[in-house]
């Protein structure tokens, strides 16, 4: 049984091409570069707009490979959900957008898998470290003031709707 070899990549979600960065990292491998890039725009489709981090395992031998696909960063997920180009470059001063609490706890529950939380409520948390960096409010909160209130138990109730 030969040597596997792993390819690491950011693509852009269900844009992949046979071009760079994937054409040169995969066809010295002999795989059959249009079927990874179809695999990985299959997987990916639901992240357009979005870079997203995919590991491609190859093995050299029979020309086989498997495609896994991680969650774009918290960051991505957030611009994804409020249609914005990017975070703020002054977050203290300029507010660039404003997720619902539905809305954080949907991008917790897509990035828990990676986040250290064991909870949906401190995986929540960790979403709203990232809008504090982002200038980004949630139900037109400043996002401290929201981990206050989850801490407090004020949204107890969205959360165990949300776990079920």
């Amino acid at each position: 049984m030969g040597e596997k070899k792993v390819v690491e990549l950011l693509v852009s979600g269900g844009q992949a091409t046979a071009g760079p960065p994937l054409g040169p990292a995969l066809g010295p491998l002999g795989v059959n570069v249009m079927a990874v890039v179809n695999k990985i725009n299959e997987l990916t489709k639901d992240y357009a707009g979005m870079k997203v981090p995919v590991k491609v395992t190859v093995d050299p031998e029979t020309k086989t490979f498997e495609v896994s696909v991680g969650t774009p960063t918290a960051s991505a997920l957030i611009v994804s959900e409020l249609k914005i180009e990017k975070g703020s470059g002054n977050p203290k001063a300029q507010k660039v957008g404003n997720l619902t609490m539905e809305q954080l706890i949907r991008i917790a529950k897509i990035k828990r898998p990676e986040l250290l939380s064991k909870t949906l409520k401190s995986a929540a948390k960790e979403i709203l470290g990232t809008c504090v960096s982002m200038g980004v409010t949630i139900e037109g909160k400043d996002p401290k003031e929201v981990m206050r209130e989850i801490n407090e138990g004020k949204y107890d109730r969205i959360f165990a709707e949300s776990e079920g």
